[in-house]
């Protein structure tokens, strides 16, 4: 099956502001994720199938939030590592879902 993505528009500004290593990163895990959507660790604790994907920018970790609707891989937000997720309820909400 072919995936989609499809991204938000707060994954697009938010992509904007990474450095250029970690956007090259980052475009390489979601073409990964593009054949196999179920590879990275789901998040628990949703109704929703979350999914999420590490990688660093200037020595900080961050987490690529993405949702799986069949055909449709849609990137929701970008979130930092030291946050643990506290904003995701918020971009959900602002995302439509």
């Amino acid at each position: 099956m072919d995936f989609i993505v499809k991204p938000t528009n707060l994954f697009l500004t938010q992509i904007g502001d990474l450095s250029p290593d970690a956007r090259m990163a980052l475009d390489r895990k979601l073409a990964l994720a593009k054949l196999n959507p179920y590879r990275n660790k789901r998040i628990r604790g949703y109704s929703l199938f979350l999914f999420r994907i590490r990688f660093e920018d200037v020595r900080k970790e961050k987490r690529l939030i993405y949702l799986v609707d069949k055909p449709l891989i849609i990137p929701i937000c970008i979130l930092d590592r030291d946050k643990n997720y506290r904003d995701l309820r918020k971009h959900l909400k602002n995302a439509g879902y």
